[in-house]
């Protein structure tokens, strides 16, 4: 009886744990969302390991996003702290409208910041590439793009029927 329990018990166990074992499987061998760092969706910078890139190349690039990365450190972090100071308000103190107008102003110049800084990143990893490489990155994002696109297709012609939805 002891033994029909336990194996009750340690199939039970292997079954309610199955999907996890799954999905951690799935995100280590690149799942549905492997790869995706920081902003979401990695996009050009994840395809430069389909580049062949030289070791000089990747030192280089690596060096343009650390440098890139310790130079807003400081920018993200007031925009941190001001986002935490505005969280710790209670709606009815004195001063929250303007907190948040003065929140939302520097969550706004940040972005443009971000944008920017982006192009700039873009423009100096792409000069470390050769022409080829350019080339293969271009092919690569027209690519993307169209899976994208058909993907934008099938969602329309197939919508999601029911009270729910995917957004």
């Amino acid at each position: 009886m002891r033994k029909n329990i336990s194996l009750a018990l340690a199939l039970a166990s292997a079954v309610a744990l199955a999907p996890f074992a799954i999905a951690a499987a799935a995100g280590q061998d690149g799942g549905q969302h492997a790869g995706w760092h920081g902003r979401g969706h990695g996009g050009e910078f994840e395809a430069f390991s389909k580049l062949n890139l030289t070791d000089a190349q990747k030192a280089s690039i690596k060096q343009i996003m650390q440098t890139a990365r310790t130079q807003n450190r400081p920018q993200r972090q007031a925009l941190r702290q001001q986002r935490e100071a505005f969280e710790a308000m209670a709606p009815n103190q004195a001063g929250y409208q303007a907190a948040a107008a003065s929140l939302a102003q520097a969550e706004g110049a940040a972005m443009q910041a971000r944008v920017q800084q982006r192009a700039a990143i873009r423009a100096q990893v792409y000069a470390v590439l050769s022409p080829a490489q350019q080339n293969q990155l271009a092919a690569m994002k027209a690519a993307r793009v169209a899976r994208h696109q058909q993907w934008e297709q099938f969602k329309a012609q197939h919508p999601v029927s029911g009270s729910t939805t995917a957004q």
